[in-house]
């Protein structure tokens, strides 16, 4: 820490500065010397965690426990606190999410020092970890964030290098496969996905080969409902206050509405999806120009598109947005920076709504409606200008750069980024 402080000069002293005092605050949460109003956030840790790991230990995946929905290699992170055994289980675990933390600070700081660099993404890091509150230490989301932004800030100059991790972190939780969608177009790419696609074949093979069960999470998720906080669900907390019949229950490790036209929604959450993987696809076939911006923007729409899309919306999946929004803004030429200060607002009103007023979401009150309004309204708004600006800086202004220099010099092959090898 202290190299990066030295390199980052007055400005990366300041940053890491407020980082050391927010995650002191974060780690005075998770070891509950300051407790927050709220569940325990900490009980999954120190319930379903340490109660896979025992399993897990045993020489199997949790076959029985429609819970562990989770790719192969999650099971790395899961018993990852055994690498420190000076400490118990949750103590190993809230240290760890510590220092990947860190790390990231580390990788943004360096990034942002580069040429075309910049401090903005170290600072969104800084203030957004802890706009999150201690969720962001009691899930191992940040071990994965640690993975995503090690892979956008490394494939800025080895693709083979992003391959590798986006493909490791998509066996932890899967979105990090959708770092690759904005890699440059040639030899970038085929050399990045084929690096991403034979980690996992990898990763995968030897998880099947070491334990029974690796593949089980694959038909765990088949008959879960429409959780609370997703956008779906305000559909129902509507309809509780004229008569729907349904119900609130813990189902699948999440609070979820269960019930009449659950399925239904569900399936339009799913539809949604698939208009945003649509979207996604045409974009990249249109797409003219890739500078250098591109693979964070990209990536942070893509996994914004299917955060918001999603049929759960857990807090922990801000985390993945901050992190990406922060790997975006340590290149001075994203076009992100309304799309991530949004984020950053989503991910302070989602403290309120988990833990802080939780049992106000989950009993569909006025207060609890709107602050579910207000968080998944921020992100649909986040994630339309988002897809707007990538859309504009890709597509549309090399399309238009490209007519007036046609009509300049009628004749001419106009030769654009994406064109040139």
């Amino acid at each position: 820490m202290t190299r990066w402080v030295g390199r980052a000069g007055s400005g990366g002293r300041a940053a890491v500065a407020v980082w050391a005092v927010t995650r002191a605050a974060l780690l005075l949460c998770v070891f509950k010397v300051v407790t927050l109003p709220g569940p325990d956030v900490t009980g999954d840790v120190t319930v379903i965690y340490q109660g896979w790991s025992e399993v897990l230990r045993t020489g199997t995946y949790p076959l029985d426990d429609v819970t562990w929905q989770y790719p192969p290699a999650a099971a790395l992170a899961i018993l990852s606190p055994a690498a420190l055994p000076f400490l118990g289980y949750a103590a190993a675990f809230f240290v760890l999410a510590c220092a990947c933390d860190a790390v990231v600070l580390g990788l943004l700081v360096r990034a942002g020092r580069r040429p075309g660099g910049s401090a903005r993404g170290v600072w969104v890091w800084v203030a957004g970890v802890p706009l999150l509150g201690p969720t962001a230490y009691a899930r191992y989301d940040v071990m994965v964030t640690a993975v995503a932004v090690a892979a956008l800030v490394a494939g800025a100059r080895r693709p083979a290098v992003k391959g590798a991790l986006a493909g490791f972190g998509a066996l932890l939780k899967v979105w990090p496969a959708l770092l690759l969608v904005g890699t440059p177009r040639g030899m970038p790419t085929r050399r990045a996905w084929a690096v991403a696609g034979g980690t996992a074949l990898v990763v995968t093979a030897g998880c099947v080969a070491a334990m029974p069960g690796a593949l089980a999470f694959l038909t765990f998720q088949r008959d879960r409902g429409t959780e609370v906080e997703s956008l779906g669900a305000l559909v129902f907390h509507g309809a509780r206050h004229v008569g729907w019949e349904g119900e609130v229950l813990l189902n699948y490790g999440s609070v979820e509405f269960l019930g009449p036209y659950v399925r239904l929604v569900s399936a339009a959450a799913l539809a949604l999806s698939g208009v945003a993987l649509g979207w996604l696809v045409v974009w990249r076939l249109r797409a003219r120009e890739f500078p250098a911006s591109t693979p964070g923007d990209a990536a942070f729409v893509a996994v914004l598109l299917f955060t918001t899309t999603s049929r759960v919306i857990s807090p922990q999946y801000l985390l993945w947005l901050v992190g990406l929004a922060a790997a975006c803004l340590v290149v001075r030429t994203s076009g992100m920076v309304l799309p991530a200060r949004l984020v950053l607002v989503a991910t302070g009103v989602t403290l309120l709504e988990f833990p802080l007023l939780f049992s106000h979401v989950v009993a569909s009150d006025p207060l609890g409606v709107l602050l579910l309004a207000v968080r998944n309204g921020l992100l649909v708004a986040a994630a339309l200008i988002a897809c707007r600006r990538l859309w504009v800086r890709t597509v549309a202004a090399p399309r238009r750069r490209a007519a007036r220099a046609r009509e300049v010099s009628p004749g001419v092959p106009v030769r654009t980024r994406a064109t040139v090898r």
